[in-house]
């Protein structure tokens, strides 16, 4: 009787290593992110409070944010009052309904906000909105 040598039947492992090396990258892009070493995209404001701020349904919205210092952004992007109504007048022909939200720092002054406001209101833009916290 003749006989075959089986061959020997490897047993399956994980390797942890590598799984070690991606959760702990993982670990240093969140500590990152979470201390503000990473810098977020757009202008860092600190909006006024409202006890009864109203959360907006999600739109076709374009975020307009006034920071101190005479600074505006369109998106998260730097414009100024022509380049603005240049970009939201492309917005305005995209979609059906374009919401103009407004976030405004403590610091601007009421002058300014309104003066926006107003800009967008004479160029015919009716759905304007100012983005408040939640007290």
């Amino acid at each position: 009787m003749r006989t075959w040598d089986e061959p020997k039947k490897k047993r399956l492992h994980i390797e942890i290593i590598p799984m070690i090396d991606v959760m702990m990258f993982l670990l240093v892009f969140f500590i990152l992110i979470s201390l503000n070493v990473i810098p977020a995209l757009g202008l860092k404001t600190k909006l006024p409070g409202a006890a009864h701020a109203q959360q907006l349904k999600p739109q076709n919205n374009a975020i307009i944010t006034l920071a101190t210092g005479d600074r505006m952004q369109l998106d998260g992007k730097d414009v100024d009052k022509d380049t603005l109504l240049s970009q939201l007048n492309q917005l305005k022909t995209t979609s059906k309904k374009l919401v103009i939200i407004i976030r405004c720092d403590e610091g601007v002054e009421v002058k300014r906000l309104v003066s926006t406001m107003d800009l967008l209101k004479g160029h015919g833009f009716q759905s304007v909105s100012i983005a408040t916290k939640k007290l």
